[in-house]
């Protein structure tokens, strides 16, 4: 186990690379050798052909609550195109009264991948955040509602809901965590939002994200001291050296793609860019070694900058033998 029981180091579950009957044995047998709580995105779409799956996460989440015993993330979901806000807040105040104490809500402002495919405008970037605030704001409401029994309304920019509340809801309401990678939506996670997503950068990024998380919590009236920060981190280990980047350039090419994803629209797009990843694209991005002892330390560092829940996802197809030798050789050497 990890040294420290308020250090969360997850498995990240890859709907986009797996059967989600896979998803779910990788997950139980991840948490028998050592690992604590589950997090899996909202995908319509794998990113590319190659991945081959994309399951319906809060399925998949149900099943995984009742294999395992500890937390669970659809980290991310975006509440905004696909999906209305009032049902991702049905769905998450469901899956949090069936397995209390466990469920935290991950949003984000959406991408194209997933999100276009019920052939709305796909807007810029500004309107995507607008409209996930906006849509944290129902969600807050209807969390409410369930609580206090009352119903709620809603007319904003973006959105309308009449009169309704939820009526299955847990004794608290799932945390609300908002995914970002830049600063002014660090911000307004702050102010918004219970705690922040994020994935593996650069170090000194990643406390500029914190410093302006924290600033909009202080605004809020409330203290940053405590909420969680959630990081994933993709990495590709595997018996070789060889191995490792082989299933990084196969398994996930987009790892090593140094731009913004938002606005791409298909897996068969993403396949010809990958076409132009070499190896050197994931140097700062991604872990590639077979040394558990590297990725321990790149960890340790994300640990050490404050985060205190960190779900690992390994990028090959070699996830039981990835599962034993990080519970056996990385998770115990972790030290918050």
């Amino acid at each position: 186990m990890a040294a420290n029981p308020d250090l969360t180091i997850g498995y990240a579950a890859m709907l986009e690379q797996f059967h989600p009957t896979d998803v779910v044995e990788y997950s139980a047998y991840a948490e028998e050798h050592g690992f604590s709580g589950v997090m899996a995105a909202d995908h319509f779409q794998p990113w590319v052909p190659q991945q081959g799956e994309a399951a319906f996460v809060w399925n998949v989440l149900t099943a995984l609550g009742e294999r395992t015993r500890g937390d669970l993330g659809p980290g991310v979901t975006a509440p905004t195109f696909r999906w209305h806000p009032a049902m991702v807040a049905q769905a998450s105040a469901t899956l949090a009264a069936m397995y209390p104490g466990r469920h935290w809500l991950g949003l984000g402002s959406g991408e194209a991948l997933n999100e276009h495919v019920v052939a709305g405008y796909w807007p810029e970037a500004p309107e995507r955040i607008n409209r996930m605030f906006e849509a944290i704001d129902i969600i807050k409401k209807l969390f409410a509602s369930g609580i206090d029994g009352k119903d709620v309304k809603h007319s904003g920019q973006y959105y309308k809901m009449e009169s309704t509340r939820l009526w299955t809801m847990p004794e608290l309401p799932p945390e609300i965590l908002v995914a970002t990678a830049g600063p002014i939506t660090a911000k307004r996670a702050g102010k918004h939002a219970d705690g922040l997503i994020t994935v593996g950068a650069p170090l000194e990024k990643i406390e500029m994200l914190f410093g302006k998380f924290d600033d909009g919590v202080r605004e809020s009236g409330r203290d940053p001291r405590g909420m969680p920060k959630v990081l994933q981190v993709h990495m590709s280990w595997a018996s070789t050296d060889e191995e490792a980047l082989a299933n990084a350039m196969t398994e996930w090419p987009n790892g090593g793609m140094k731009f913004p994803k938002a606005d791409i629209r298909s897996p068969h797009d993403f396949a010809q860019m990958a076409k132009l990843v070499r190896p050197e694209d994931f140097e700062g991005r991604m872990v590639i070694s077979a040394d558990p002892d590297e990725h321990r330390a790149a960890i340790q560092k994300y640990v050490d900058l404050g985060f205190d829940r960190i779900y690992l996802h390994n990028v090959g197809r070699n996830q039981k033998e990835w599962i034993e030798v990080f519970g056996r050789e990385v998770l115990p050497k972790l030290v918050r």
